[in-house]
């Protein structure tokens, strides 16, 4: 029998979001976000939800961390709120901000839980939105570094793990559109797919300049990574033929050759520049030495994959469309393929020859149509069935001696799900957002066993 066994020293954990989870938005000298004019204008989200309140995690978190603690898990991945420690994006930091995080870290230490911060998730100051666009302006980049060096001078001696930016594609690529309105904050359409590649541009640079500001600013020696969300090619069956083929489109799938691979080997792929033509992005001299930093480790947040063959055409290869009655999770996009957490480990390590880059699956999960039963119970067997597939594939990867070292499960509890709202419940903890009781569903219970035998179960 097969016993999906991981490594003693191996990393368990959940992620969180500063503004999926935390609330208190008009609290400590915290002023608006993009996302929280974004969630204010009528129609953009599912609902007309808004998340001032949310998980109320500002005032819970005491409550949120035992719970991780009972749990099991000894690493928590969670974000920083930037509008809240530099309200305006650029000036007087706001030491009551600073403090919030300062209690929730102590708390965090003081039940044995390894803290894990992202510098970014998406919550960009509205106050540097209004001034010169966020995204679209190179200096957002160097406003960037200057908030990392405030956070990580006053953090550091309690932080040594730190994340820079998450999701480059999703707060660019899906927050501007050339043709398309942007489904997420601040949602601006643009003049041109070029100044769209733009924002990605400004981000990676946004990341070179953070690694540099987070080694500069630490009191203590720490640890540094990137977090994306790339997109995964898969091979439709693993004959040699069909898994170069997957290797083939990987450059170019969900502009991983403007996102993960200048970050990992300091230049665009050839490739993904030939398909852009004149809508490659302007690189100054100097840009690819900044955005090329020296990394601890690589986060990869992988929730599907797509299947590719080998085809006799001019790329040699065939992304293939889903069939109608494919399984997915409660997300039009959420499809269920285990295999991607094989194949985007693989991928960086084999396909980006970076095996020398130790890999971290940041996120990871799914949103299920979460129901509580007539004795107030979570039973959501489908949400186990799809993390267990997928832990079967991260233990794989282990086994073939690729060097993913860490699982932090998306998400711990439940919270407002961007543009979806409330409507995808992602986490293994239920809230209800009336009382804000937390019920831990049976994946809670699940994840809990499998930590404490340290394997598949």
């Amino acid at each position: 029998m097969t016993i999906y066994q991981f490594p003693e020293d191996f990393y368990w954990g959940v992620a969180t979001a500063s503004f999926q989870i935390e609330g208190g938005v008009n609290e400590g000298g915290r002023k608006p976000s993009v996302w929280d004019t974004f969630t204010t204008t009528p129609g953009k989200i599912l609902n007309n939800d808004t998340a001032t309140i949310t998980c109320d995690h500002y005032h819970l978190y005491e409550q949120d961390v035992a719970l991780m603690a009972e749990l099991g898990i000894k690493h928590y991945r969670f974000s920083i709120a930037w509008p809240r420690i530099i309200p305006d994006g650029r000036g007087k930091v706001n030491e009551e901000g600073v403090d919030f995080y300062k209690r929730l870290v102590d708390c965090l230490h003081k039940h044995n839980i390894t803290p894990h911060a992202t510098l970014y998730h998406w919550d960009s100051p509205q106050a540097l939105e209004d001034l010169y666009g966020t995204w679209q302006n190179r200096q957002m980049a160097v406003d960037f570094a200057d908030y990392v060096t405030a956070v990580v001078s006053r953090l550091g001696d309690r932080i040594t793990h730190w994340m820079t930016l998450n999701e480059i594609y999703y707060f660019t690529h899906a927050s501007y559109g050339f043709e398309l309105e942007p489904l997420h904050a601040p949602g601006k359409r643009l003049s041109s797919q070029k100044a769209v590649f733009q924002t990605s541009h400004h981000a990676l640079l946004a990341h070179g300049l953070g690694c540099q500001a987070i080694r500069a600013a630490s009191p203590v020696p720490c640890k540094v990574a990137l977090v994306d969300s790339i997109g995964v090619t898969v091979p439709i069956n693993e004959s040699p033929h069909h898994i170069e083929a997957a290797k083939k489109a990987f450059p170019t799938f969900r502009f991983n050759g403007a996102i993960l691979i200048p970050a990992l080997t300091g230049a665009y792929s050839p490739a993904m520049l030939e398909e852009l033509g004149e809508n490659a992005p302007e690189i100054k001299p100097g840009d690819l030495e900044i955005i090329h930093q020296p990394l601890d480790a690589i986060g990869l947040n992988i929730y599907s994959g797509a299947y590719v063959r080998a085809v006799d055409n001019e790329k040699g290869y065939e992304l293939l469309n889903f069939p109608k009655g494919y399984p997915r999770m409660h997300m039009p996009w959420l499809q269920i393929v285990p295999e991607s957490i094989y194949w985007g480990i693989r991928h960086v390590s084999e396909t980006l020859g970076r095996d020398d880059l130790p890999v971290m699956i940041t996120e990871s999960g799914c949103a299920a149509e979460d129901d509580l039963n007539a004795n107030g119970e979570m039973i959501d067997t489908d949400r186990i069935m799809y993390l267990r597939q997928y832990f079967k594939s991260a233990n794989r990867a282990i086994n073939e001696g690729y060097p993913l070292k860490g699982y932090f499960l998306w998400t711990f509890i439940d919270n407002f799900e961007w543009a979806w709202g409330y409507s995808r419940p992602f986490g293994i903890v239920y809230v209800n957002y009336n009382t804000q009781q937390r019920i831990p569903k049976a994946s809670y219970e699940w994840y809990a066993e499998c930590i404490r035998q340290n394997r598949v179960v």
